[in-house]
């Protein structure tokens, strides 16, 4: 009976380093996928806000031409709040002008959807970062 006691006692709880190195493995593998397709997602969402300003402006135009004789420069619309692209208009005539976007930082991860234009035919490149 006092033999039985002992080992109850010296029995050890926890972990061996084996098991340890195997969620460890199992961890590195999980973010090894997870991090790359959030980082995807952040860059989408980005793009996201960035179409939405874009259409805005493209409003901004069109009642700045309902008062005016011609459509707004970037100084007179004024550029939106943006961290990751740089807002341009140019071609401004009194029947055309070309917003455009450009990425900049982390952004320009964004393969193929770094410079996104918009015009007053409602023309939008590169189509498929629409």
């Amino acid at each position: 009976m006092v033999l039985n006691t002992i080992s109850k006692q010296n029995k050890q709880h926890g972990m061996t380093l084996i098991e340890l190195m195997i969620v460890v493995a199992i961890v590195g593998i999980i973010s090894a996928i997870a991090i790359p397709a959030y980082q995807n997602q952040v860059i989408g969402s980005r793009r996201d806000d960035v179409l939405k300003q874009l259409l805005q402006m493209q409003m901004q135009q069109e009642a700045w031409r309902l008062e005016n004789v011609s459509y707004a420069t970037l100084a007179q619309l004024g550029a939106p709040a943006n961290d990751f692209y740089t807002f341009e208009v140019a071609n401004v005539t009194a029947t055309t002008y070309t917003i455009t976007a450009t990425a900049k930082g982390k952004q320009t991860d964004d393969t193929g959807c770094t410079t996104l234009t918009l015009n007053q035919s409602m023309t939008r490149t590169p189509a498929d970062c629409w």
